[in-house]
């Protein structure tokens, strides 16, 4: 990075890109390299930051990481270029100028080593100099000239030879030219289309791709979904998919670039040449280029919503307090029941029957309600798969029969194979089949959605689209860091989590998970966070980073329930103390009144501690075990089941948000299958996205548009019918 540009002139481009503050984007560069992890930043540097969030902080790094790369390749391409002894300050200017890679690479396309293209091969017969006469486009005969150039020793046969030479090198000085190229690619997508046709059309048997088989759209149009859809479908034979320019326009520009005079015979030889270098050049690397962009935007768009939704999902709201009675439902092989208690142990493990083939619906009927009435069942959890609704009908008329009062949930399922099946849910149980590792997931997703679903891959929770389309390690990274922001917004309890909650904490791994919960299996529960200072391999620096979001309930040091760092503890209690209170009062109402009374900025100016650093100590004095997940709505309890012929045109119903793609909304109303509400049918007026109306587990109010029985489709509208 030295000698092109100093770090204070990267850290100035990067604020301007990302439209921030030149000292907020100096701080999160500097702390990133002091070690600090973004959680830790976000939470507990606000000054430092100007209170950015995890989000902006992450986009600052990333934009940092590009910039670095870009420096690096600019002094490589001048570095390589300058050994050719062909560096000029002209061109050394323009790629210190270029803003992106492609530019950069575009920059140096002459110059980079080539395999033996034509172009290379007439050079070594000498017909560079013939290239160079057509270039200037005299009068006089080309083929005339092209005869000079006959040489038995060069392997120039005829003067025809030595022309199709000559015009090879100007195609290639055509297409290695960075601002015809550059033109080219913008007027692409400008107003190129993007084409699709059949090619195979056995291979889609159930017709996915019908709409693609004779397709256009524009490039500058072409939305996000269909481009992933195109891909897919191409990647799998069905299609054939083609990006689609106007070749004469472009063969027009690039002879107005170099001065054709089509008047003369060199101009019309020139056309020939720059006819070539289109079609056969640049062409088909500017349709690779475009087709990778719009795969680029439509994979961050993707995987956006991925991250968006499964955002929405582990922030659930937790159901506190309650035993409940997981249910994996299944015909053949009985539905799975697992009872856990207030805090996710498990209770009890049993199987019923209450479908075919085996069909013992009585004998289920009153397994249930022996369960239901053993362990104070207030809440069933039954899984959303395969003979859920059979299931639910099944749940629903037991509760009717009997006189044992509960309520149901549906639950989102997916991904509890994955975890019943994997190494931690083994370690965990390594007693129980599979389904009965699923049976007790699916009630602890009701109790802590975060918790259990941390034990997940989250690529296997299912709330997006076309994940398996798209860079596997961009969607690793992007929903690890939801997974880590959930996790450290809403804090860990050290004594009850698992080594896959903890790993998430802000500056903690694997290891480091591992040893705090073995030194919790063998000295007992930790009773204050400075114990954590002894756990093998959590040094000084990880301690900073993780210990204000690992929450200690029942310690001997109060404000380890809080989200205050220890750092701030000395400060904290001398505030107590000066009020009349002990960390003792945290929490109580008196407490409560005696802060909202505080002149914080006073306070501020005493303690030495930042304004908004106070606000959040403040905060966290008035309600300790606070859980952002609290504000948020519970999940829709029900007590009866519903069928798709009950449902009429005009019927208003409550809905559980499943999932979010970018054409609409899927809603859970209780029916076999999720009904969709278009992207139009939202609310009144226009939509830019779904997400920006709804998120995955909200509770929204839906009237049904259109009901096909036969597809087993409901089309559901969120627009009042009265509006």
């Amino acid at each position: 990075m030295e000698g092109l540009y100093t770090k204070e002139q990267l850290i100035k481009k990067a604020a301007e890109e990302e439209k921030l503050q030149v000292k907020q984007v100096r701080a999160v560069i500097e702390m990133m390299e002091e070690g600090n992890t973004v959680p830790f930043m976000a939470r507990y540097r606000k000054e430092r930051t100007g209170a950015l969030d995890e989000v902006t902080i992450q986009s600052i790094i990333t934009r940092w990481n590009y910039l670095q790369n870009l420096v690096n390749r600019k002094e490589e391409v001048i570095r390589l270029v300058e050994e050719q002894g062909k560096l000029t300050d002209e061109w050394k200017e323009q790629v210190l100028r270029a803003e992106k890679l492609q530019k950069v690479e575009d920059l140096y396309r002459p110059y980079k080593q080539k395999r033996r293209t034509k172009a290379a091969l007439a050079k070594e017969k000498g017909l560079e100099q013939l290239a160079k006469w057509i270039l200037a486009m005299p009068h006089a005969s080309v083929m005339k000239e092209a005869e000079k150039y006959v040489s038995k020793e060069k392997e120039v046969a005829t003067p025809e030879e030595a022309l199709e030479g000559a015009l090879h090198i100007i195609a290639e000085q055509a297409a290695d030219d960075a601002s015809i190229r550059q033109w080219i690619r913008d007027e692409t997508f400008r107003r190129g289309k993007v084409q699709s046709a059949v090619k195979n059309e056995e291979g889609d048997e159930k017709g996915v791709y019908e709409m693609y088989y004779a397709y256009e759209e524009s490039i500058a149009r072409i939305v996000p979904h269909r481009v992933l859809a195109l891909n897919r479908g191409e990647k799998e034979g069905v299609l054939k998919v083609s990006i689609e320019a106007d070749s004469e326009k472009m063969v027009r520009y690039m002879a107005r670039y170099f001065k054709v005079k089509e008047e003369t015979d060199g101009g019309r030889y020139m056309l020939q040449a720059l006819q070539d270098a289109y079609k056969r050049l640049i062409q088909p690397s500017v349709e690779r280029e475009v087709r990778n962009e719009l795969t680029g935007k439509a994979e961050d768009q993707a995987i956006h919503i991925f991250s968006e939704n499964l955002r929405s999902l582990l922030l659930q709201p937790p159901l506190k307090g309650k035993v409940v009675l997981g249910v994996d439902p299944a015909y053949r092989t009985g539905c799975k029941l697992a009872v856990v208690d207030e805090i996710g142990k498990m209770l009890h493990i049993g199987v019923i029957y209450p479908h075919p083939p085996v069909s013992k619906k009585e004998q289920a009927k009153e397994m249930l309600r022996k369960v239901l009435k053993d362990y104070k069942i207030e809440i069933i959890a039954i899984g959303n798969g395969t003979a859920s609704r059979e299931t639910e009908q099944f749940v629903a008329d037991t509760l009717k029969e009997g006189e044992h009062s509960a309520a149901y949930v549906i639950v989102n399922e997916a991904g509890a194979s994955v975890y019943s099946a994997s190494d931690i849910a083994r370690e965990e149980f390594p007693d129980l089949q599979v389904e009965e590792r699923s049976a007790v997931s699916i009630a602890r997703r009701l109790q802590d959605p975060l918790s259990e679903l941390v034990k997940i891959d989250p690529k296997s929770i299912g709330v997006g689209q076309y994940q398996h389309d798209v860079s596997q390690k961009k969607l690793n990274d992007s929903l690890s860091f939801v997974v880590e922001t959930a996790v450290n917004q809403v804090g860990v309890n050290v004594n009850t989590a698992s080594i896959s909650l903890l790993q998430y904490v802000a500056g903690l791994n694997k290891t480091v998970a591992t040893n705090i919960v073995k030194y919790r299996e063998e000295n007992g529960r930790f009773t204050s966070r400075s114990q954590l200072k002894s756990v093998p391999r959590l040094g000084l620096k990880t301690f900073e980073q993780c210990i204000g979001f690992l929450r200690i309930a029942e310690g001997k040091e109060p404000l380890d329930r809080t989200s205050i760092h220890p750092e701030n503890y000395s400060e904290v209690k001398s505030l107590l103390k000066s009020l009349g209170f002990k960390t003792s009062h945290i929490g109580t109402s008196e407490l409560r009144q005696e802060l909202e009374r505080l002149d914080v900025e006073q306070v501020t100016k005493e303690t030495g501690i930042g304004l908004l650093t106070m606000k959040d100590i403040i905060s966290s004095l008035q309600e300790p075990g606070r859980d952002p997940r609290d504000e948020l709505p519970t999940p829709l309890l029900k007590t009866d089941v519903m069928k798709l012929e009950d449902l009429k045109k005009g019927m208003e119903l409550q809905g559980t948000v499943r999932n979010v793609v970018d054409f609409g909304a899927f809603i859970d109303i209780g029916v076999k299958e999720d009904g969709l509400v278009h992207i139009s049918k939202l609310k009144k007026g226009f939509v830019k996205h779904p997400l920006d109306v709804v998120t995955v587990g909200e509770i929204v109010t839906v009237w049904i548009e259109q009901v096909d029985e036969a597809k087993g489709r409901v089309s559901l509208t969120m627009v009042s019918p009265q509006e």
